[in-house]
C-alpha cells in the first residue's frame, strides 16, 4: 500500500504561499544529476547538506519549546516540510522552518523532508520576514519591526506589503505607527506589560512627555484600554493653547526637526539652538540597551 504523503497545512497564511509561489524561476528542469532534487518538489535532504538562513529574522529560539519539538518529532516524524533553496549538487540553505530543522538535529534526524524552490537574497529575505511575521506567537512591535524591514530592505510599498502578508493596510500602518512610541512604551508593548490597544490610544498623543505619565499610570494603576482612552481625551483637552503671537521662522524650522529626529529615534530628542547658528541636539537612553538601539540607527 502506498503511503500518501500529507497534504501541506497552510499555517503560514496566503502571505508566505504566495510568495513562494510567485518565486521565479522555479524550473521543474533545476535538477542535482547525483540526488535527483527537483526544484518545486518534496525530497527527503541530509540535514548536513542544508545550512542555516542567514536573513533569518529571529536569533533565539526557545530551548524548551525546542526540546518538546524535538519529542514530538522522535515520536511522529516531521509533519510540515521545511523549505530550502538550493545552492549547489549538495548544498541547501533553508528559507523557512528553522524551528523544524533545529527540532530535527536534536532529535538526531539524518534527513528532513523539504520543499526544493529557487530564489535570490532579497526573496530569502523576504520569504523570512513574511513567515517570522505569521508566527502566532509574535508580539507587535517584533510584527511592526518586521513589516519595517521589508519596506526598506525589500523595496515595498505599504500596498504591496499588505497583499504579501494578506492585511489590509490600516492594520499594517497601525502597527508601524508602534514604531514612534518611545522605547519604555514599546518595551512594555513587547513584554506585554500593556496591550495593542494601549499602546494605540498613547500613539495619539504628540507629546512624549505625556506619553510616558500615561503609561506609568497603566502600570501602577491596571488602567483598562476604555480608561486610557478616556484619561488621552482628557489629556488633549487640557493641552495648553498655542500662543497667539506667531513664533518666529526658525522656531518653527527647530520645532519640526526636533518631532521629526524624535520619530525616527522613538525618543524625545532636544534641539537647542543659540544665536540661530550653534546649538545642540541632546538624545536621551534609558538603559544600555535603549544606547544600543540608538547607535545602531546611528549605524556606529
Amino acid at each position: 500500500m502506498t503511503k500518501k504523503i500529507p497534504k501541506k497545512r497552510n499555517a503560514l497564511g496566503r502571505g508566505l504561499g504566495a510568495l513562494l509561489d510567485d518565486s521565479s524561476p522555479l524550473d521543474s528542469r533545476f535538477e542535482s544529476r547525483d540526488t535527483g532534487h527537483q526544484a518545486g518538489s518534496i525530497n527527503e535532504i541530509p540535514i548536513e547538506q542544508i545550512e542555516t538562513n542567514p536573513f533569518q529574522p529571529r536569533s533565539h529560539f526557545d530551548e524548551q519549546a525546542l526540546n518538546e519539538l524535538a519529542e514530538s518529532i522522535r515520536m511522529q516524524g516531521i509533519i510540515q516540510p521545511i523549505t530550502v533553496r538550493k545552492l549547489s549538487e549538495k548544498q541547501y540553505q533553508l528559507i523557512s522552518g528553522e524551528r523544524r530543522y533545529q527540532a530535527s538535529k536534536i532529535a538526531g534526524l539524518t534527513a528532513i523532508p523539504a520543499y526544493v524552490r529557487t530564489a535570490d537574497d532579497q526573496q530569502m529575505l523576504e520569504m523570512a520576514l513574511i513567515e517570522n511575521i505569521q508566527r502566532e506567537n509574535l508580539n507587535a512591535i517584533e510584527v511592526a519591526l518586521s513589516y519595517q524591514r521589508l519596506l526598506t530592505e525589500c523595496d515595498l510599498k505599504q500596498e504591496e506589503l499588505g497583499g504579501r502578508v494578506g492585511k489590509d493596510r490600516s492594520t499594517v500602518n497601525n502597527y508601524l505607527r508602534l514604531l514612534k512610541l518611545p522605547p519604555d512604551i514599546q518595551a512594555g508593548l513587547r513584554d506585554k506589560k500593556i496591550s495593542m490597544g494601549h499602546a494605540r490610544a498613547l500613539i495619539t498623543i504628540d507629546d512624549v512627555s505625556r506619553q510616558l505619565d500615561i503609561y506609568k499610570k497603566i502600570l501602577h494603576q491596571d488602567l483598562s484600554v476604555r480608561k486610557v482612552e478616556a484619561l488621552v481625551r482628557k489629556s488633549a483637552q487640557e493641552k495648553p493653547k498655542p500662543s497667539s503671537e506667531p513664533a518666529p521662522e526658525n522656531g518653527k524650522e527647530i520645532a519640526k526637526l526636533q518631532s521629526r529626529l524624535s520619530s525616527h529615534f522613538g525618543s524625545r530628542i532636544q534641539v537647542n539652538t543659540r544665536d540661530g547658528k550653534k546649538g545642540e541636539i541632546k538624545i536621551p537612553f534609558v538603559s544600555i540597551d535603549d544606547l544600543n538601539r540608538i547607535l545602531d540607527i546611528l549605524d556606529m
